[in-house]
């Protein structure tokens, strides 16, 4: 428990925090990834060299100290950042080597404002973070390990299929290495994945959604290509494209996530861009398959149909579903694009309104940031409130009207 003294601490720095956070963590990151190199196969390389996750913590750390009284109100946040930590991997014993170097960077980038009493206060603030965190991960692994055909950690899988889904997009069929079962799942969830990438000298996890909840002894992700394939950002898609086949194998982590349909009748929109249509195919396939006569309308941008994922299984789902509609946006549509291509160039209010989408609708949105920022925008010009749009960042998310 914080002292009054020590939460009028905290509650000081939140100035310096809001100016300084982001140079308090890039000092942090280096400091611990040095220190610490074994630390390294935890972070995601590409966050890293782009100042995501250096961000992302300077907003985590600065919300922390706002709310240092009652850290009620971040509980959802908390929820989210042990989900991520379990796809990874990550254990009490490592939130020792953060607490180290976190400190230790305080002392460091503030300098003579850094006093011994205000270190302490730090220190007793991220213990207590530390211990809320850790009992929420526990509450996970231990969930995860108990149910049927579940796991906690990583578990090796084989490729039983490979198949092209787009120009750039490759599915990959997973399928327990044990020959074990796997534990039931639902459509939006993801699974991290973890391979040695030899450009970076590292193993590294990535997050990808499952874009089938076909049940049974199978798991479907479906991974775009990057450029480069030399820099962070487009090691492992380029690795799995490259080196994974048919028969190799990958370690994969239990599905989790938050982002799933709500039960009810409602009518459903799910509105996606690029990849991100990933937890849409699967989301689309589950009302198919549970709820065939709720209304549904399908939004979609791509470039043109060579770079739509998973194209013909969309249009046959949207058939199968007599309350289904799809509605596609093409911003730069190819000669043979017509027929399906309903719209040119990316949506927006106007668009959006056009479509009659139901006001009592509940909206899926998944794709690139700031398409989602400039979606989330347009719907609420059109009339939706924040409570009917929910949104999946990929990653480590740094949306601004988040």
């Amino acid at each position: 428990m914080l002292t009054p003294r020590q939460i009028e601490l905290i509650k000081a720095t939140v100035p310096v925090l809001r100016e300084h956070g982001v140079a308090l963590t890039s000092h942090f990151y280096k400091r611990m990834l040095s220190g610490n190199p074994e630390v390294k196969n935890l972070f995601n390389q590409a966050h890293q060299a782009k100042g995501h996750q250096q961000r992302a913590l300077a907003a985590a750390v600065l919300a922390y100290a706002e709310n240092i009284e009652d850290p009620t109100p971040l509980l959802p946040a908390v929820r989210h950042i042990a989900v991520k930590h379990c796809t990874i991997g990550v254990r009490p014993e490592q939130y020792a080597i953060v607490g180290k170097h976190l400190l230790a960077s305080i002392r460091e980038v503030l300098g003579d404002a850094a006093t011994d009493e205000l270190v302490d206060a730090w220190a007793a603030a991220y213990g207590q973070l530390a211990d809320i965190l850790i009992g929420a991960e526990s509450g996970i692994y231990q969930q995860l390990a108990t149910v049927e055909g579940g796991w906690s950690g990583w578990r090796p899988f084989q490729v039983v299929r490979r198949e092209d889904s787009s120009a750039d997009v490759v599915s990959f069929y997973l399928k327990p290495a044990d020959g074990g079962s796997l534990p039931a799942f639902e459509a939006g969830q993801f699974v991290s994945v973890r391979a040695f990438i030899k450009e970076l000298g590292l193993s590294q996890p990535r997050q990808y959604t499952l874009s089938a909840v076909e049940g049974g002894e199978v798991l479907r992700i479906s991974v775009k290509r990057e450029r480069p394939a030399d820099a962070p950002q487009g090691a492992m898609s380029n690795h799995l494209h490259d080196h994974l086949h048919e028969g190799d194998m990958i370690e994969v982590s239990a599905p989790l996530g938050d982002f799933v349909l709500k039960e009810g009748d409602s009518p459903v929109v799910l509105f996606s861009a690029g990849i991100g249509i990933t937890p849409m195919v699967a989301m689309l396939g589950a009302l198919a398959r549970k709820s065939p006569s709720r209304p549904v309308q399908f939004i979609h941008v791509a470039r043109d149909s060579r770079h739509f994922p998973h194209m013909t299984e969309v249009e046959e789902l949207i058939t199968s579903l007599p309350k289904a509609k799809l509605k596609v946006f093409y911003t730069r549509p190819g000669a043979d694009d017509a027929v399906r291509c309903a719209c040119v160039g990316r949506p927006n209010s106007t668009s959006l309104k056009a479509l009659e989408l139901p006001a009592d609708a509940d909206i899926y949105l998944c794709g690139p940031v700031p398409f989602m920022d400039a979606q989330r925008r347009a719907l609420t010009e059109c009339g939706f409130a924040p409570s009917q749009i929910h949104y999946e960042v990929f990653g480590t998310g740094e949306m601004a009207c988040a």
